[in-house]
């Protein structure tokens, strides 16, 4: 039920995410300009309502089409949810969309899978454009006649019962059932599947609505880690707490206190009562938010607060946080030595021996032949990311051919090899890749299964490396600042070569501009010849074998562009950067360059452009 549960509530959530800029850019535009805004202006409080009112909803509906139909789904679900706004332009058909959307591409689809094989040859086009047309306008007659007002009434009635558990002052108790659900990791679900669409529809009519800040509140979740920082036993767990409240406070994401719970499930009264107390703070105070706070930073929480609100809403976190603290407080002291570790994989265990499998964190087969990872959480946009960042620079320097990302536990792709999830997500993540090894975790950041793979990974089966050949580029957490490369070792729009060529280019160019000796670019090709230079993405890093650092002047890298690219091995290299490196001075430009990966369109960018100095200042 729950597997089912979260299921359902990351397809909601998955429609409303991908806009939540939309949504934010709408809050920012209430904050600052309605009448009761930080600056009234009545031009700019003109776009509010048609954001609210139509784009909002047409994106969403747009987002769940394309979920289903692609891009047709995505055009029919813009056409549909049309005629559930104007069924009632008086609400946000946020609820409309989310039923409308996913309906047109499920509609479009199945038009598409019965006529495939049955397209008359050059009538391709007028057929799919006419369909498109059509179902998309027959729907949008159902959305006017059918789906709006039955979702306006359905608003309606849960609209009415929130005002009810406000005005009877209940509202606090849904936290009994927020912050569980939070740590069976149901957040999303929650806040984006079913708060924001209610919270939206009063915003829209009050300007602000406390049900923006039931689930995102930071105050219950910094309680909890500050009791561990404070008074945990266990010291590797007391010590891995500071950095917890920091991801968890400002950057937002709420995932990495839940493993502190689940390792002393009594811990989840401390954020019920923080959250209680929060929430009955904010009711009685009349505070709310102008839009969604998301990620659940406190960063972003005071930017969706309105300017009279924001002593009281800060007020109310700290409350949040300070009876959270004090419980947790007595509970972590009355608990054992267990550390997280232990708890986080004796959690994964206790589930696997439940199924009747047998857990060896990180174990995986074959691991020289692992070219893709990929972490997933539930949203795929907060700790999964956070975990891809942090393994993908640990492992890069032992194994660049492994291509590590992140992405939500549905949408895990499907050459993928190796699937890192939360234990809990083990049962969608096998369902969405089945042809993946599975590791499971309890913590995206510090978990013995991520040692054990990242061990297995560079000293299992791999293939060995010469000693000394395979860690003469390692990429530092802080790197050292210094310049190392210039106009004049830059050389973009150059012919394909074969890849011998284009290390003795990037050689003699080293040589030339004084960074080596001409005995180097010998040493280049010996080091292709024992493991190959190419880290993946069209990059490739050609330098000199560890012998070779004594014919070093000083550091420096040079950069040749191949819009055509040149063949390494399998794969084809467009950037080749000609490294001499001297101690640690070229590292500062390999973090760049690593950072530079994870940015498509400015890696594509740097493939064709012809203008130096742009290249220079993303390097420099």
């Amino acid at each position: 039920m729950k597997n089912s549960v979260q299921k359902f509530g990351k397809f909601l959530s998955a429609m409303v995410m991908p806009n939540i800029g939309a949504l934010i850019a709408f809050g920012f535009l209430a904050a600052l300009f309605i009448d009761t805004g930080w600056m009234p202006n009545e031009g700019f409080n003109s776009m509010v309502g048609p954001m609210l009112t139509y784009l909002i909803p047409v994106l969403i509906a747009s987002t769940g089409g394309r979920m289903i139909g692609g891009d047709r789904g995505r055009v029919v679900g813009a056409i549909a949810v049309i005629g559930a706004i104007m069924s009632n332009t008086s609400i946000t058909m946020l609820m409309a969309a989310m039923v409308i959307g996913p309906l047109a591409g499920l509609c479009i689809k199945k038009f598409d899978e019965a006529m495939d094989g049955h397209m008359p040859a050059g009538f391709e086009m007028l057929i799919n454009n006419f369909s498109a047309g059509i179902i998309g306008m027959l729907l949008a007659m159902l959305g006017y006649l059918v789906i709006g007002p039955v979702m306006s009434a359905i608003l309606g009635v849960m609209s009415a019962g929130v005002n009810t558990l406000v005005e009877k002052e209940l509202l606090p108790l849904v936290a009994v059932f927020i912050e569980p659900a939070k740590v069976l990791f149901l957040n999303n679900a929650i806040n984006h599947g079913i708060f924001t669409p209610i919270a939206t529809a009063q915003a829209a009519e009050a300007g602000k609505s406390i049900m923006y800040m039931l689930e995102p509140n930071p105050g219950p979740g910094l309680g909890v880690l500050l009791a561990y920082m404070f008074f945990c036993k266990d010291k590797a767990t007391k010590d891995s707490a500071p950095g917890a409240v920091i991801i968890h406070l400002l950057g937002g994401i709420h995932e990495i206190y839940f493993p502190y719970i689940l390792m002393n499930p009594l811990v989840i009264v401390a954020p019920i009562a923080g959250s209680i107390v929060g929430i009955f703070w904010f009711n009685m105070t009349g505070c709310g938010l102008v839009g969604p706070a998301s990620p659940g930073s406190i960063i972003a929480y005071m930017m969706m607060t309105p300017g009279p609100d924001m002593v009281k809403v800060i007020a109310g976190v700290l409350l949040s946080a300070g009876v959270s603290f004090a419980i947790a407080s007595v509970l972590v002291k009355m608990a054992g030595g267990k550390s997280l570790e232990e708890a986080q994989s004796e959690m994964a265990a206790m589930k696997a021996q439940a199924k009747g499998e047998t857990v060896v964190p990180g174990t995986i087969e074959k691991a020289s032949e692992i070219k893709k990872i990929i972490f997933a959480c539930d949203a795929g946009m907060g700790s999964s990311a956070m975990g891809a960042t942090k393994f993908r620079n640990r492992i890069k320097a032992h194994r660049p051919d492994i291509t590590v990302k992140n992405t939500s536990v549905d949408n895990i792709p499907a050459d993928c090899d190796i699937a890192v999830v939360q234990a809990t997500l083990a049962d969608r993540a096998k369902k969405s890749a089945p042809q993946a090894q599975l590791i499971t975790i309890g913590n995206f950041l510090a978990d013995p299964a991520l040692d054990a793979l990242y061990v297995q990974l560079t000293t299992g089966d791999a293939p060995a490396a010469p000693a000394g050949e395979n860690t003469d580029i390692v990429i530092p957490d802080v790197p050292v600042k210094k310049q190392v490369i210039i106009a004049k070792g830059v050389h973009l729009g150059q012919k394909p070569v074969s890849k011998e060529e284009a290390i003795q280019a990037a050689g003699e160019m080293l040589a030339k501009l004084g960074y080596v000796d001409e005995t180097y670019i010998d040493a280049m090709q010996e080091r292709e010849k024992l493991v190959s230079t190419y880290i993946g993405m069209g990059v490739a890093i050609p330098h000199g074998t560890t012998q070779a650092k004594g014919t070093v002047k000083k550091t420096g890298i040079v950069f040749f562009q191949y819009p055509d690219g040149v063949d390494f091995g399998a794969e084809k290299a467009q950037l080749v950067f000609g490294i001499a490196g001297i101690g640690d001075e070229h590292l500062d430009l390999l973090s760049k360059l690593c950072t530079l990966l994870e940015d498509p369109a400015r890696l594509e960018t740097l493939k064709t452009t012809d203008d130096v100095d742009w290249v220079l200042e993303q390097l420099s």
